[in-house]
């Protein structure tokens, strides 16, 4: 009797040791915060302001950007050229995009390090990141701009976790606030408020002024952070996060309203999106994507 005693105490083992590593998993990829949010918008009513991306769809999908061989990060809406912008990192460059996914002009980044995200803050005015520096930089981009020098240009750090390659992924302009979101991509994941950059008066004194809020931060279910982008309409941010294959929206408290995943079958989607690294919304509600290595997408919400 007491042959079968062991190997049932084994497995009995084995079944508690691989019971607490599966539970570990999903506390790390952050699946019980995420299957309560799903239970509980089953009851509750979504708000009227929100954008609901739950009901968006894909309608261009992983279609390659021709002409450009290194990997695509972040992205924004120019709601004045009605163009969008990604930033390459390893040739560092500024790359302007039609929004059917075409190349309208290249510019060339010096002295910029690591750009990993570009943001739209007026006519003419962007900020570009320095992941390896925390370095936030003004650049103007106009017509005839081939190149933009980083040494010539207003600049602000952030210093903390100096050195780091899990730095600033994700930038988000609001132009009614002025205030500019910093996201930090993970250990730990930060969404920094910025306010006092970029100046738009250069004689008036320089007054920067920086919030976090790691309580509320901590509170989004996704791994890391890849992108941010701001929706004047609602006042809401949307937080893009390449591990957790997840766009949040979130309200101006910090609370998750509706999600988009971007696995497979999700959204009309025939393939998980490999890479996502950036996300913009443009005047009419279109969400825009772009994925590593070269990768565009459109989503839609249906015409009602």
């Amino acid at each position: 009797m007491h042959r079968f005693a062991r190997p049932k105490s084994l497995i009995l083992i084995l079944s508690v040791v691989l019971l607490i590593a599966l539970m570990a998993i999903a506390q790390y990829m952050r699946l019980f915060e995420r299957a309560w949010f799903n239970l509980h918008t089953l009851w509750q009513p979504v708000s009227s302001r929100s954008m609901g991306l739950d009901q968006y769809q894909v309608v261009t999908e992983a279609q390659v950007i021709d002409g450009l061989a290194d990997n695509v990060s972040a992205l924004t809406y120019d709601p004045v050229r009605k163009s969008l912008f990604t930033v390459t990192n390893k040739r560092s460059e500024l790359i302007e995009l039609s929004l059917d996914g075409r190349i309208l002009r290249r510019v060339a980044l010096v002295g910029f390090g690591d750009p990993e995200a570009v943001e739209f803050i007026s006519e003419d005015i962007y900020v570009v990141t320095d992941e390896s520096q925390q370095r936030l930089i003004k650049i103007r981009l106009e017509q005839d701009t081939t190149f933009v020098d980083a040494e010539d240009a207003e600049q602000m750090t952030i210093g903390v976790h100096i050195g780091s390659n899990k730095g600033f992924e994700g930038l988000a302009y609001d132009s009614v606030g002025k205030r500019l979101f910093v996201a930090k991509e993970r250990n730990p994941m930060l969404i920094y408020e910025v306010h006092g950059f970029p100046r738009f008066n250069p004689e008036e004194s320089y007054s920067v002024h920086v919030i976090n809020d790691p309580k509320r931060d901590a509170g989004m279910f996704v791994r890391d952070l890849s992108s941010l982008q701001y929706d004047e309409r609602s006042g809401h941010l949307l937080a893009l996060s390449d591990e957790s294959r997840l766009i949040l929206e979130l309200d101006v408290g910090g609370r998750p309203l509706s999600t988009m995943s971007l696995s497979k079958g999700r959204h009309g989607l025939q393939k998980t999106v490999p890479q996502a690294e950036g996300i913009a919304v443009d005047d009419d509600g279109a969400l825009y994507l772009v994925s590593e290595p070269n990768l565009f997408y459109v989503f839609k919400k249906p015409q009602p």
